[in-house]
C-alpha cells in the first residue's frame, strides 16, 4: 500500500463545504474550457464492443473492465478507459468544422491501477476533442492549445480562491514548456518522475512535452498507446513529439502533480509508423484504424482532463478519495480516519 500521509494534516473544508466546492469547480472549469476552446457538450458511451480498436488501451499493458452482453449473442463490451479514439468518430459523425471540437464527462474503471493518494479504480475526466487543419500539426499550435487550456485552469484557482478565503492562490500565470528528452539530458541520473518533480517545483506548472516515443538514452518518459498520440514526429528543437502532460506542483503532498495528457492526434503517417515501432500492426485491421487509415475521421488535437485530480488541487486535499467515492483498502481507510483524511 503506497499511502502519504502530509505531516499535520487537516482539511481545509469539511466534508458538506467539499461536496458544495466540487460542484463549483466542475461547472466553473468546464464552462471556461469549452469558451476556451470553442467545444460543445456530447454524450458519451460508458463501454464499447471489444475487438473495434475504438476503446483507449493507454500503455497497451492495462487490462480493460469487459462483459458479455446476452441480447447480441454474448458478445463482449469494454469499460472505457478512455475516449481519446471514440472523439474522433464522434467529431466525423457530428461534422465539426475546423476550430471546433467537443468534450464529454468520461467515467471509467481502471481495474490495474495501483491504489494511492491520486490514484483510483474510479476515473473521471473532461475528454475533449478538436478538429484541426494539416498546418496546425506543429509544436507552436500545441504549446498554444495549452496555454488555453491552463488559463482556465488559473481562472478556476482565483474563483475557489475568492470563495473560500482560507484558501490561497499557489498557480504561476505562466505554464513551463519543457521537451522529456531535454530534462532527460539535464538529469541523466534521475528518474522520468523525479524530473518532472524538480522542475515542477521550480516553476509551479510544467508542460512536458514528447511522451510515449525513445529518447536518445533508450529511454521512455512514460507510456503512451501506438494510435493516438503523435508522439514520433519530429519538432522544431530537434526532439520528438507533439504531446505531452500538464503538471501542477502539489503542496499539500509535495510532488508534480500531473492533471492533464493531451497532444495532437496521429495521422496516417504517424499511425502507421508507430504501429510498427510497437510491433503492432495487425490493429491497422480494426475498425477504428480502417476509419483513420481510409481519411475518415478528421484531424484533431485533444486529451483529458482529470476531475477528481482538479479539485484535490483546488481544495488542497491529501487524498483522491476525499473528492470521489471508490473502494479503498481497509487498512488505507484506517489510517486516513486516524490522521483527518475523509474518505467519501
Amino acid at each position: 500500500m503506497k499511502l502519504t500521509i502530509p505531516e499535520g494534516y487537516q482539511s481545509v473544508l469539511d466534508v458538506q463545504q467539499t461536496e458544495q466546492a466540487i460542484k463549483l469547480i466542475k461547472d466553473f472549469f468546464q464552462q471556461n474550457l469549452s469558451s476556451e476552446l470553442r467545444l460543445r457538450r456530447v454524450t458519451a458511451p460508458l463501454f464499447v464492443k471489444q475487438g473495434t480498436g475504438i476503446n483507449d488501451d493507454l500503455n497497451g499493458i492495462e487490462r480493460p473492465v469487459s462483459f458479455p452482453m446476452k441480447d447480441l449473442n454474448e458478445t463482449k463490451a469494454e469499460i472505457v478507459q478512455s475516449l481519446a479514439k471514440w472523439k474522433r468518430m464522434a467529431l466525423a459523425d457530428l461534422k465539426i468544422e475546423k476550430g471546433f471540437g467537443l468534450y464529454t464527462d468520461m467515467n471509467a474503471i481502471r481495474p490495474d491501477e495501483e491504489l494511492t493518494n491520486i490514484h483510483s479504480l474510479y476515473v473521471d475526466q473532461w475528454d475533449w476533442e478538436r478538429v484541426i487543419g494539416a498546418e496546425q500539426r506543429n509544436l507552436d499550435f500545441l504549446k498554444f492549445i495549452v496555454r488555453k487550456i491552463y488559463s482556465a485552469i488559473v481562472r478556476t484557482e482565483f474563483l475557489v480562491c475568492e470563495t473560500y478565503k482560507e484558501i490561497e492562490a499557489e498557480l504561476p500565470e505562466e505554464i513551463t514548456f519543457i521537451h522529456a528528452e531535454e530534462l532527460a539530458a539535464k538529469y541523466p541520473e534521475l528518474t522520468p518522475f523525479e524530473r518532472e518533480t524538480i522542475e515542477a517545483k521550480k516553476h509551479g506548472a510544467i508542460f512536458v512535452i514528447g511522451i510515449g516515443g525513445e529518447m536518445p538514452n533508450g529511454e521512455i518518459h512514460d507510456g503512451r498507446a501506438p494510435d493516438y498520440d503523435d508522439w514520433n514526429s519530429p519538432t522544431v528543437n530537434g526532439c520528438r513529439g507533439l504531446n505531452g502532460d500538464i503538471i501542477l506542483w502539489n503542496n499539500v503532498l509535495d510532488r508534480a502533480f500531473e492533471v492533464s495528457s493531451m497532444g495532437i492526434r496521429v495521422d496516417k503517417a504517424a499511425l502507421l509508423e508507430q504501429l510498427k515501432i510497437r510491433n503492432a500492426e495487425e490493429r491497422k485491421e480494426m475498425l477504428w484504424h480502417q476509419k483513420l487509415l481510409n481519411n475518415e475521421l478528421p484531424l484533431t488535437i485533444g486529451g483529458g482532463i482529470g476531475q477528481s485530480r482538479l479539485c484535490m488541487y483546488f481544495l488542497r486535499k491529501a487524498h483522491i478519495g476525499e473528492i470521489q467515492s471508490s473502494i479503498w483498502p481497509d487498512e488505507m481507510i484506517e489510517q486516513c480516519k486516524d490522521t483527518g483524511i475523509n474518505l467519501l
